[in-house]
């Protein structure tokens, strides 16, 4: 544990000592003070007894409660004079009594004071004890052994909820960090290729002594292409970063409208590979980022259309289910193994894999970070005959 660890430890153990000796202080003094009240309140019953002799010569015994009837001004004088002088004595001894009892009580109370405070200390480092295993354990773990956790033993108490979430949240911490280095080293792989294409093309160009412009022109035509590819991995990867950011600004999304747009974008694409797409838009509106709820539906229908047979088909549905808004696409293609379909879903993760597709595994991986960030529902589904059923539903529109 570091210095600062400890004189923080300590801080805190001296807050909780003061704490524990003041609550101390004040409770007995309090207690203290009812106690006196109560004992000077009580008074003091001074008996009196009289002896008299009757007529008959009988004798009569009298006995009085000071405070009580009969008065002492009734009495006779010399029966007066003694009780007044047994009262003021009396009066003098509870003062002195009162004296005493204040004057004990009060050094009961510093003394234990001191003793409260020690205990305190004691006490606050047995309670502090866990809380600084758990600090030492903590300034431990790094990237390196982010997989050690705290595995705090005991009944279930605040600190063993406390010590139980830090467990939870470093294992989140990790799978975060297992899923980056993934990407990152996926990422790397997709760039590098196409880098190593363009060294070989540009070197082709530079050590062929017999090039031409024609030789020249075709080499920076699949420049073109390879720097296209690599613009749109580059812009994939923003879309991406910014999905799972969260969203800056939410504004009403028309979806049919939205939708419709990017349908009439992909047909061209669509005719090329012998793809037929279908649609049945009705009204729908959703509360969200108008700009990434486009990259979703665009995403969906360029990977049904891309991940198809020949002759295949795609359909596309929007509208509202119990008052949310919702877009389905369904294609035909090739059968999906069920156990990968939540594999598809990840970053760079294609069903086949191949470097030269124009693809690079981040449509699927788009969608579910910008459904994620405008808590909506995901839901994929492999066909039997073959494809993919995708819906995304979104929350009610505000």
């Amino acid at each position: 544990m570091g210095l600062k660890a400890k004189i923080s430890g300590m801080r805190v153990r001296l807050r909780l000592t003061l704490l524990y000796g003041v609550l101390f202080l004040l409770s007995g003094a309090v207690l203290l003070a009812i106690t006196y009240l109560l004992v000077a309140h009580a008074g003091t019953n001074l008996v009196v007894s009289t002896q008299s002799t009757s007529p008959n010569g009988g004798q009569n015994i009298s006995t009085y409660v000071l405070g009580s009837l009969p008065e002492v001004d009734q009495l006779p004088e010399a029966e007066r004079r003694i009780t007044e002088a047994l009262q003021a004595q009396a009066t003098h001894q509870q003062a002195d009594m009162m004296h005493k009892l204040l004057a004990q009580s009060g050094l009961a109370l510093a003394i234990m004071s001191v003793v409260s405070v020690v205990l305190g200390w004691l006490v606050a480092g047995r309670v502090l004890r866990p809380l600084q295993t758990m600090t030492s354990t903590i300034q431990l773990i790094s990237a390196r052994n982010v997989h050690e956790r705290l595995a705090a033993a005991g009944p279930r108490d605040e600190l063993k909820d406390l010590a139980d979430t830090i467990d939870g949240l470093l294992g989140r911490l990790e799978a975060a960090l297992d899923s980056h280095k993934r990407f990152v080293a996926n990422a790397a792989h997709e760039l590098r290729t196409p880098l190593t294409l363009e060294h070989a093309l540009l070197e082709e160009a530079v050590i062929d002594p017999h090039a031409t412009v024609h030789s020249y022109r075709a080499q920076f035509e699949q420049l073109m292409v390879v720097s296209e590819q690599q613009a749109r991995l580059l812009e994939s990867l923003l879309v991406l970063a910014t999905s799972e950011r969260g969203l800056d600004q939410r504004e009403n999304v028309d979806l049919a409208k939205l939708t419709g747009a990017v349908l009439r974008a992909a047909e061209p694409k669509a005719r090329k590979r012998d793809v037929a797409i279908g649609a049945q838009v009705e009204p729908a509106s959703v509360t969200g980022d108008a700009a990434l709820v486009e990259r979703l539906v665009a995403n969906l229908v360029d990977n049904a259309t891309s991940y198809n047979i020949p002759y295949g088909w795609v359909q596309v549905e929007t509208g509202v289910q119990d008052g949310r808004s919702f877009v389905t696409v369904t294609n035909s293609g090739p059968p999906v193994p069920p156990d990968m379909v939540d594999q598809l879903l990840s970053p760079f993760q294609r069903l086949n894999r191949t470097a030269d597709d124009g693809h690079h595994g981040l449509g699927l991986s788009i969608v579910k970070s910008i459904v994620a960030a405008h808590g909506a529902d995901l839901t994929v589904q492999a066909r039997p005959e073959g494809g993919l059923g995708i819906r995304v539903v979104f929350p009610p529109a505000e």
